[in-house]
This record gives C-alpha cells, structure tokens and sequence, in this order.
C-alpha cells in the first residue's frame, strides 16, 4: 500500500471509535506476532496518532514495514493496561511501534504517513476519541528522527497545509509497552 492509499484507509476508519476496533485489533495482533526475516537491517519509529489499532493497521501495509505493534509511550506508570490508560492519567499515549527497513521505506516516507493519517490539529483528540491517551505524538528515538520530526511539522506549520496549528508533540522516547490482546 502506497502513502495516498494509506491516507484513504484513515479516512475510511476516522468516523469510528477506538473501541470499535478491538475485534478487528484481536486478529491484526496475531498476525504480528510473526519474527522478523533473518539479516535485514532495521530501524524503529514510534508514533502516537489516537487510536492505535486504526493506526496499525494503515502502517502494517506499508512496503518496507516489518512489523507495527500496538501499545503505550510516553508515561509514568510501569506496565499499563488499556483500563488505566483508557483513564487518561497515566501519562501514556496510544502508539504504534513500527520496525521498518529503511532500505524499502525511509523515516521520511513514515512520517509522511503520520501527518496524512489523523489530524495533527487537535490536543488530546483523534475523531470520537478524546483523550490525553489520543495525542499526537512523535517519540523520537535519536537525533536525526528528531531534527526530521521538527523539520516537517515546521514546514506543514509555515505552509499552512492545515488549517490550525500542528500540536504534535515531539518527544525522546524511553519505553514502550506492547498493547494487551
């Protein structure tokens, strides 16, 4: 799936809730728990869009994307469940981790993704989704992903591609906890 088609696929999911995923979570998170291929070269980007199994689900079609795995970043509280960070004070947001090859795609092509894929406009928000848990968010896992991460939403910003400001935050990334089934 090309970075359009992803954008088409949000669209398609941006009018339902979080919560009407999980069935559809339940049979994506089987299929990810494969391995990874032997002896290619990986990286990592972790990125918070609001719901994190409509998110999964348009990253995991990306040519080059090993694996997207649902879970939390970017709080206090060790080990969450959904429950707690549902509650929105844990401190987490919902998140996909993306293994990716950066010989097939580039942290550039999967931040093209992230903006196109929710509305980076809104604090604490995605569609039906409110919620601290459902900030944008890019967690930046050493310095070039950070001086990428900026350099864009300065550039969408300084453009004006929306309409309001991008209120994504862009933070180090320390842990991620992988979503429960």
């Amino acid at each position: 799936m090309n970075i359009a088609a992803a954008g088409v696929a949000f669209l398609m999911t941006a009018f339902t809730s979080c919560a009407q995923k999980e069935n559809q979570h339940q049979i994506m998170s089987n299929e990810m728990n494969m391995s990874l291929p032997a002896g290619v070269e990986t990286d990592t980007a972790t990125f918070g869009t609001g719901c994190f199994w409509c998110t999964e689900a348009i990253f995991q079609d990306l040519e080059g994307v090993l694996k997207a795995t649902s879970g939390y970043s970017g709080g206090t509280v060790e080990n969450p469940t959904y429950k707690e960070v549902c509650e929105g004070t844990t401190g987490h947001a919902e998140v996909i981790q993306v293994v990716y090859d950066p010989a097939k795609i580039t942290y550039d092509e999967l931040l093209e993704a992230f903006w196109q894929s929710h509305d980076p406009t809104t604090l604490n928000r995605q569609g039906n989704d409110v919620g601290p848990q459902y900030r944008s968010v890019i967690f930046y896992h050493n310095n070039e992903q950070k001086e990428k991460a900026e350099k864009y939403k300065a550039e969408l910003n300084n453009s004006k591609a929306f309409d309001n400001p991008i209120v994504t935050e862009i933070s180090p990334f320390s842990k991620f906890y992988v979503a429960e089934n």
